[in-house]
């Protein structure tokens, strides 16, 4: 990290940062208006916008009425185009400089979004915007080190010689991050050698040893996801004695073999007898509850996304934080950066993004079921979002997406200023169906919450699951895959997962149960898992191109290679031995049928 300059003030900067979030809120549709006008203006005379007979208009109206809604399946030809070498101006007049790909690990496959060097710049403006606004809550945050588990994948290239590469991976490996100008908020324990390292091993190893050896000069910790962290964390549990070592004796382990990595760890670490010997004093106690804030005592807060199904994590971040705050800083994704969280401090459920509205031009399209056909197509602009509805996110950004739906179902929480502000609420695309029913990733993962409180007399908790609609039985029916941690001594009885089974088809909604009930859809089945199963399966996804740093375990896979990974790995299961309860008008209730 470079020197401070002299003139480096950073309460003048904070200052012009939250003066910038202020100004583009108040003047949201001042802002789209010209963003749109910019993106039409530049790509005037692209293949793609004169197709659908915009040729060189650029009002908002205009654009409303020629430009079609469209999906990743619909500008599939011309990314393949693109990836294949064709370097006319298809969607965009600055050349594609790259391809973003999407974490991928849910279908088998990686969706591929062109993005143009600019938009880096635009990424580092979002990230700017996160440290003076967290600022404000937690004053003295530039008077220490953040400790994040950042992490790259080795990027493939297109026929046509392009990179295709998550977006992290693309940001890290930029000049703008490793050749970043001074800012004390960018100032990790981590060198950038230990980031960039392409072996995940030897990355983590080493991000870990310099975050324990300046455990009293971090004031924050986190990774992108809360899954990411708490592996970081597990990773500590079962190396802290090799770790301890290195410290102790100012060496780094021989497994170590990169050297520009272990030229970077060697540049910061020194011979501690005395911290390793307080570190392993700490790791070998029997209990890890409040392990964050005993190794590294100054953090006041855990940095990582913990809303939509990261929510699961939050108890097991609790315990090994002793209750720090968890906070969300931003909402962003391979199509483009969007927003960021303005009340830092609050509640894990009522995190809500300001979508910054020169980031690209937002529409959003209704999915609420009580409006009519015509009302659900008709997109609104970011100012006309109405408060508590909820919409999916149609953006149209710089390097030549138009009307994309981004596939996020968000539910308009407040404003700042003119700028609504946002929770995500799910990925409208994760779906379980058998017949009829649609189950979604936010119920399946209130069910499984819901029937969690079975294995609570237990000592038993949830470390990870997944799900399968199974098709290949006759009815259909769901499958959820548990691995489990019990840390009481009481087996648990297969009648309390009987229950646990149960308690998912209670909670999910009239359609499913009726379904049920009418022998649509078969009992529901739980398959517990060996421990570890979950590991294996990041690793697997990891080997078909997956980033390490964008991994969220998938909540329904489809994949046959995957399912039968899972499958394999089996230890008991499990059917809901009842139906659960349907009530229809006209018709008597169907409840707990044998």
């Amino acid at each position: 990290m470079p020197e401070a300059p002299k003139e480096y003030s950073v309460a003048e900067n904070n200052m012009k940062k939250l003066e910038f979030i202020e100004d583009v809120t108040k003047n949201a549709d001042e802002v789209q208006v010209r963003v749109l006008g910019e993106i039409l203006s530049r790509n005037a005379h692209v293949e793609y916008l004169k197709r659908h007979g915009l040729d060189g208009q650029t009002d908002r109206l205009t654009f409303k009425k020629t430009m079609p809604v469209i999906t990743y399946e619909d500008i599939l030809p011309d990314i393949n185009r693109i990836a294949n070498g064709d370097n006319s101006p298809i969607l965009c007049s600055d050349p594609i400089s790259e391809f973003l790909t999407s974490s991928g690990t849910s279908g088998g496959e990686r969706k591929m979004m062109p993005t143009i060097e600019e938009e880096l710049g635009r990424r580092s403006l979002l990230y700017s915007l996160l440290m003076p606004v967290m600022s404000q809550f937690v004053p003295g945050l530039d008077q220490g080190k953040g400790m994040y588990f950042l992490f790259i994948k080795c990027e493939t290239k297109t026929p046509g010689g392009l990179p295709a590469r998550p977006v992290l991976t693309s940001y890290y490996k930029s000049s703008h991050f490793k050749d970043r100008p001074f800012d004390p908020y960018t100032n990790y324990t981590s060198p950038n050698e230990t980031i960039l390292c392409q072996d995940s091993y030897q990355s983590m190893y080493t991000q870990m040893l310099c975050g324990l050896y300046q455990n009293k000069q971090v004031l924050r910790v986190g990774a992108v996801f809360a899954s990411g962290f708490i592996r970081a964390i597990r990773f500590l549990e079962k190396h802290w004695a090799l770790l301890c070592h290195d410290i102790s004796t100012g060496t780094l382990n021989p497994i170590i073999t990169d050297s520009t990595v272990r030229d970077a760890v060697m540049r910061v670490l020194k011979p501690d007898p005395e911290l390793a010997g307080f570190i392993g004093s700490e790791c070998g106690k029997k209990s890890w509850q409040g392990i964050i804030t005993r190794i590294w005592p100054n953090t006041k807060y855990i940095d990582v996304i913990v809303t939509g199904t990261m929510s699961q994590y939050i108890p097991t971040l609790d315990y090994y934080s002793d209750g720090l705050p968890l906070v969300c800083t931003m909402y962003a994704s391979s199509e483009c950066y969007f927003g960021v969280n303005l009340n830092p401090l609050c509640q894990p459920s009522d995190v809500s993004y300001t979508l910054i509205p020169n980031m690209c031009y937002y529409e959003f399209l209704p999915v609420n079921k009580l409006l009519d056909e015509k009302e659900q197509r008709e997109l609104v602009d970011l100012v006309d979002v109405k408060l508590g509805m909820e919409y999916e996110l149609v953006v149209t950004t710089y390097a030549g997406l138009y009307r994309y739906r981004v596939g996020d179902v968000l539910r308009v929480a407040g404003f700042k200023n003119n700028a609504p502000q946002f929770n995500f609420v799910c990925r409208k695309n994760v779906v379980l169906s058998i017949d009829t029913d649609k189950t979604d990733e936010v119920e399946l993962q209130s069910a499984v919450r819901n029937a969690m409180t079975h294995l609570l007399p237990f000592d038993a908790h949830l470390t990870e699951y997944t799900s399968y609609a199974d098709t290949a039985t006759i009815p259909g029916h769901y499958v959820l895959y548990w691995e489990l941690s019990q840390n009481g001594p009481t087996q648990i009885p297969p009648s309390v997962f009987e229950d646990c089974c149960l308690t998912i088809e209670e909670s999910l909604d009239s359609v499913y149960r009726q379904n049920r009930v009418f022998e649509a859809i078969g009992p529901l089945e739980i398959k517990i898992v060996e421990i570890g199963t979950f590991d294996k399966l990041m690793d697997y996804a990891i080997s078909l191109g997956a980033s390490i740093n964008q991994y969220k375990t998938p909540r329904c896979v489809k994949f046959a290679p995957i399912v039968e990974l899972l499958n394999s790995r089996v230890v008991s299961s499990y059917f809901s031995s009842k139906c659960p309860k349907w009530t229809s008008p006209g018709l008597k209730q169907w409840a707990n049928v044998d």
